[in-house]
């Protein structure tokens, strides 16, 4: 890999395309139907780079972008991304018209809001795609009760500015063995559907329920999308259900950087600030260019990188731009060492680093900083190195 004009520090992430694409291929063979595939690529893409993503997933098969932000959507589009997008995430009223300007759909489940945004359209002219969001039990946005489904179906109808496309609701315990909280937001789900296209007049076109855990884990049969965000990436909505999972499903992101020095230290001296570690003997320490600025935080500390395919822990406290870590001998400097992925044969996966922090793994990638290059591999090779620092 020539990184010579790319970046200047080796410190970098590999974002692998081809594991992205096996990914969505998989998991959309084994969907049921005809069922339409969402790209979740928000929080740039959780972090591997939601441009790239989002080409290789349309590429797979993907039919539909999902993000957060219309700021996230406005960012697609400038790039060249024609694909539908949807905003997962309420945007402000005043908002609407950038919304139209760009093609975007919304999400709505306000009459206030509904009324408010209309009021900046022009009456009868711009056509706004709404996908209507259900609260079935996630307790975040959303109509609750059939009353509101039926209400708010009335106000939408009767719009000159803004169709219901979709219906959607979030599945909060979809990532758990006990399904009884699953099933009873299903029964909700289906009775909220049913009271809002009641009111409506007509069945709507794209109803959604599942996220990763749902599509990998149920089949139902009155919904007709999924969005999938983690388990695209290669990663499990959760170490409990791992096991019960049948799709195979690849990890694309790896973190690595490479040793800048290596020393042979006596016993009984302190590592880092604090001098919270001390050597017991004689112990070989290298210095690896990367901190809790590029996000790999001090609870890292006492966890385990790769070198030549081997574990070498994590010594003394991590620092802004470096850390230390202890080998077993000495190696040369310029050494890659593998925080995530694999290395030598090794493998060291993402939920390791997650449970060390005592997080998921959804916030690992998301966290590494921009100023860690991500390397993008598209058929084996490094495609394109993006940079925000240089």
């Amino acid at each position: 890999m020539d990184k010579t004009e790319s970046f200047f520090r080796d410190t970098w992430a590999e974002v692998n395309l081809d594991a992205i694409r096996e990914n969505v291929m998989n998991i959309k063979a084994g969907l049921p139907g005809k069922t339409a595939f969402m790209a979740v690529v928000k929080a740039n893409g959780y972090g591997h780079g939601a441009f790239d993503i989002a080409t290789d997933a349309l590429q797979a098969g993907a039919e539909f972008l999902g993000v957060s932000m219309l700021d996230e959507a406005i960012s697609l589009r400038r790039s060249g991304i024609s694909a539908p997008i949807l905003v997962m995430g309420l945007i402000r009223p005043r908002d609407i018209t950038v919304a139209a300007k760009w093609d975007v759909a919304v999400t709505a489940f306000q009459e206030e809001w509904l009324a408010e945004a209309e009021a900046y359209l022009e009456k009868g002219g711009s056509r706004i795609s709404c996908h209507v969001k259900l609260d079935s039990g996630m307790g975040r946005l959303g109509l609750r009760t059939p009353a509101e489904a039926k209400s708010f179906a009335k106000k939408i109808k009767g719009s000159a500015n803004f169709t219901a496309d979709g219906l959607y609701t979030h599945m909060a315990t979809a990532d758990e063995l006990d399904t009884a909280y699953f099933d009873e937001q299903v029964k909700r789900a289906d009775e909220l559907v049913g009271a809002f296209e009641e009111a409506y007049g007509s069945e709507v076109g794209w109803k959604h329920c599942s996220n990763s855990a749902t599509a990998l884990r149920f089949s139902l049969e009155k919904y007709n999308l999924v969005r999938v965000g983690i388990s695209m990436y290669g990663l499990a909505p959760s170490p409990e259900i791992k096991p019960v999972i049948n799709q195979e499903l690849k990890e694309a992101f790896s973190l690595h950087s490479k040793i800048t020095h290596v020393k042979k230290v006596a016993a009984g001296e302190g590592i880092s600030y604090g001098a919270t570690y001390q050597t017991e003997e004689e112990e070989w320490i290298a210095t690896v260019p990367i901190g809790y600025a590029d996000g790999w935080i001090r609870k890292n500390q006492h966890g385990d990188v790769l070198v030549n395919g081997k574990r070498a822990p994590i010594v003394g406290r991590i620092c802004m731009d470096q850390m230390m870590i202890r080998l077993e001998g000495p190696v040369d400097i310029g050494t890659t060492v593998t925080l995530i992925g694999e290395n030598g044969g090794a493998f060291l996966p993402m939920d390791e680093v997650a449970a060390r922090l005592e997080t998921i793994n959804y916030e690992i990638p998301c966290t590494i900083t921009p100023r860690v290059p991500r390397c993008i591999i598209r058929d084996g090779k490094v495609a394109v190195v993006h940079n925000s620092v240089f």
